[in-house]
């Protein structure tokens, strides 16, 4: 609510660092990147140092990417925390009737549908009975543990995939298990996803190892 995340910094934010959706797709993320590397790997022709080099790229990727990730969450964080400042000095500052807007456009169209003016009113009220808000939006405890979460998400997904080539010598029977272990990841994701968003989990699980194949496939091709 505007009410709760505009007011000072020292105020608990009840939010989650990452929401159950945000987790499952830095998974699949972490998934998809790691299969480019095992998927490129020809067991024909790969010795112990094509597969140590597989390793290490695969790890090292996924490490970089799990860094970027994470510092475009703290940014789409701060992004979002000086949006919701910008609004909450704009209802305070404008007219009555103008704030009634903004806090209408601040809320999920189907709260605000069944809104009220009066109880748009009171809202604004009590907004402007708010503290002074800092000069300038600041991260928080939770922004930080969001981009941890999303950084060693994206990496330790890579460890599933690649666990059979660091304890199988043969790459041929290491790649069959790990492509295996691969499609189970896939298909739990989808089953978590399906039960989250009240689809069929076992369909959606099928499809998230449909979808994770071609999105490989994809960025194979593209040089990825």
């Amino acid at each position: 609510m505007l009410t709760t995340s505009m007011s000072h910094d020292s105020t608990t934010s009840s939010r989650r660092a990452l929401d159950p959706i945000d987790r499952l797709s830095e998974v699949l993320f972490g998934l998809i990147m790691v299969l480019t590397f095992t998927g490129s790997l020809s067991v024909a022709e790969a010795g112990r140092d094509g597969v140590r080099v597989m390793l290490v790229g695969a790890l090292g990727c996924n490490l970089a990417w799990g860094i970027i990730d994470a510092i475009l969450y703290l940014m789409g964080c701060r992004a979002e925390r000086a949006r919701q400042l910008m609004t909450f000095r704009a209802v305070r500052a404008g007219s009555p009737e103008q704030a009634r807007l903004l806090l209408a456009g601040a809320l999920p169209p189907a709260v605000a549908s069944i809104l009220e003016p009066a109880e748009l009113e009171s809202m604004r009220a009590r907004l402007t009975q708010l503290p002074e808000p800092p000069a300038r939006a600041h991260l928080q405890r939770d922004d930080w543990l969001g981009a941890a979460g999303v950084l060693l998400l994206v990496f330790l997904s890579t460890f599933p995939v690649v666990i059979p080539f660091i304890f199988m010598r043969n790459a041929v029977p290491a790649l069959r298990v790990s492509n295996v272990v691969a499609i189970a990841l896939l298909f739990m994701t989808g089953y978590a996803f399906g039960r989250l968003t009240g689809r069929h989990p076992v369909v959606v699980g099928v499809s998230m190892v449909v979808l994770g194949a071609v999105l490989v496939g994809i960025t194979m091709a593209l040089g990825g």
